[in-house]
């Protein structure tokens, strides 16, 4: 004859299931502490070196020009964290028009850099001294001149000028994740052409890579 089935006592079986629950629990928070980064790690900031590149958009005032905007693009290499030295290039390119003329102007912009710069949090603010020459392309063309008949330097005339330049730079820069960086920069800029200071800005907005 069966003996029937000893029932455990209530007691017993919420103690079981409690440790089976602490035993879930705990394997869990080792699953998740062995998983993937947490996604603040993603915006660490990991930038140690001394070396930057930098690119971006650029815009602003011709050279020599008193009126219009050229837009283009620029890049920069620095060296440094406090006091920073590089070099920068950009080119742009404006047009403009008359009755007379249609004039497209491409600047070249060659520079040697010096900056002191300040870090604050995850950012830096620097103010930057460029100097060096702007190679100037200026093609114009005669309108209706081809109707007219035109040919040669009545229709079309190209010159090159190599003009000293300087540019005064307010630069924010921001370590958005990793060694990327977000930059803008802008303020006045000079140039001198046939003995006359001319005056204008230029303005760039870019990333950046510091390793």
């Amino acid at each position: 004859m069966r003996r029937p089935r000893r029932q455990r006592p209530p007691s017993e079986r919420m103690r079981r299931l409690s440790i089976a629950l602490l035993l879930l629990l705990a394997l869990g928070g080792r699953a998740r502490a062995e998983g993937p980064a947490a996604p603040d790690d993603v915006w660490r900031v990991r930038s140690v070196g001394r070396l930057a590149v930098d690119a971006g958009v650029l815009v602003g005032r011709p050279a020599a020009w008193d009126t219009g905007m050229t837009t283009g693009v620029g890049a920069g290499l620095s060296v440094g964290q406090r006091l920073v030295w590089g070099v920068r290039a950009s080119w742009s390119t404006a047009t403009e028009s008359s009755l007379a003329w249609a004039v497209a102007r491409q600047d070249l912009r060659l520079r040697a850099a010096a900056a002191v710069q300040h870090a604050a949090g995850r950012g830096a603010f620097a103010l930057r001294l460029e100097v060096g020459p702007t190679l100037v392309r200026e093609d114009r063309v005669r309108n209706q001149g081809k109707r007219a008949g035109l040919s040669g330097s009545d229709l079309e005339t190209i010159t090159w000028a190599a003009l000293p330049a300087a540019d005064l730079q307010a630069v924010i820069t921001v370590h958005v994740a990793g060694p990327w960086l977000l930059i803008v920069s802008g303020g006045p800029s000079l140039t001198v052409s046939g003995g006359t200071a001319h005056g204008g800005w230029t303005a760039q907005l870019g990333t950046g890579w510091q390793p």
